[in-house]
């Protein structure tokens, strides 16, 4: 198979969808690898690493969309690159399509197959390909929220730590998974006042016995987030339906409640944010204000760490890579009925309920696709 890596697009994106490593596995199981030229130097991989994985360089991304069976990459197709996209091609990406319509109508009328990353699951219900990203997003959100804070860029100014005699930051994580986990242990090492919202009691107890003591659960109920709300100096939205829009979960109305210059930092962004007033943003121009609170919504966070980000991402999608290129996608995902979970289109039909409730499109059953009916 001919698999094809683009440099990406998307403004401030300076990941990779394959590193060097992944170009010499597929290499090693017969594939051959196209790698646009400068696609890997965001992260810190030169066009010479690649080649001496035995990865061919090609000039333009239309020539890379143009021979190659499968397109790897890790952002969302933009609306150049949709147009590039044909019949029968492979793409193996994020893709977040419930809050973007656009890009839904695209992929079904280029007739690709597509396997989103973010709806790929494991056997014990955990999406392999979301949680390296989540992970980095988590422990980049206090960071941001905090810098976000400052006075200068129109917070609060308070310090996440505080300093004896003045209390710190008092911060609300409203979700406790992978990235509000994450959220919350790295708030908590800053000298956070931290309290994280959950509506799965087992996960809340998990919690308590893991990090005791570190961070505070709450049930997260309307009335616990309201009254959370009027106190916090950050809020961290951190919530997930597999493959479908974030619920909004913090109202404009709700914002008179709050201290003038609190932050909001929205890592749901990508799935269309869990406050109401959220838009994305870029790293180019990441916050705005509404109301006096400001806000902090950029859609491609992990983008900012590009060479972590990038290693990361690679250890989990390397397999589910090679599997595709080994046996195709059709039986791969036989094979495999977690990566058959990840596909989201094919051949101009949706499969993936979330995102077809989400849109008002007719969705056909993704294990009759692979059988071909």
């Amino acid at each position: 198979m001919k698999i094809g890596c683009p440099t990406e697009i998307k403004p401030q994106e300076f990941r990779v969808g394959l590193t060097p490593n992944a170009a010499m596995e597929a290499i090693a199981h017969g594939h051959d690898v196209l790698v646009q030229s400068g696609a890997g130097g965001g992260a810190g991989f030169p066009d010479d690493d690649y080649r001496a994985a035995g990865a061919k360089i090609i000039d333009t991304a239309d020539e890379i969309f143009a021979s190659a069976d499968m397109i790897v990459k890790v952002k969302e197709p933009q609306a150049g690159e949709r147009k590039m996209l044909r019949e029968g091609q492979l793409l193996f990406t994020y893709l977040h399509l419930a809050p973007d319509p656009d890009q839904t109508h695209d992929l079904l009328a280029s007739g690709c197959t597509a396997i989103a990353y973010e709806t790929v699951t494991d056997a014990s219900g955990g999406l392999p390909l979301l949680a390296p990203m989540s992970e980095v997003a988590g422990r980049l959100a206090p960071q941001v929220g905090a810098y976000t804070l400052q006075k200068a860029n129109g917070g609060r100014g308070v310090l996440m730590g505080g300093v004896p005699g003045v209390g710190p930051a008092r911060v609300v994580v409203i979700g406790g998974g992978v990235v509000g986990t994450h959220a919350a242990r790295i708030a908590a090492g800053m000298g956070a006042d931290v309290t994280v919202l959950d509506r799965s009691l087992p996960r809340l107890r998990y919690l308590d016995d893991v990090f005791g003591g570190t961070f505070s659960t709450g049930y997260s109920s309307s009335g616990l987030l309201a009254e959370l709300l009027t106190q916090a100096d950050m809020v961290i939205g951190a919530v997930l339906i597999p493959g479908a829009a974030a619920p909004k979960l913090v109202r404009r109305d709700q914002f008179e409640t709050m201290k003038p210059g609190a932050v909001l930092v929205d890592v749901a962004i990508d799935q269309g944010g869990c406050f109401e007033t959220s838009k994305a943003t870029t790293h180019a121009d990441p916050i705005y204000e509404v109301d006096g609170i400001m806000h902090y919504c950029v859609a491609n966070m992990p983008g900012a760490v590009a060479r972590t980000s990038t290693i990361a991402l690679g250890n989990a999608t390397m397999p589910y890579m090679l599997a595709l290129a080994d046996k195709g996608w059709r039986q791969a995902c036989a094979d495999d009925p977690h990566l058959l979970q990840g596909l989201n289109v094919h051949a101009g039909q949706l499969t993936y309920y979330a995102v077809g409730k989400a849109l008002g499109i007719d969705v056909i059953s993704p294990q009759k696709v692979i059988k071909g009916q």
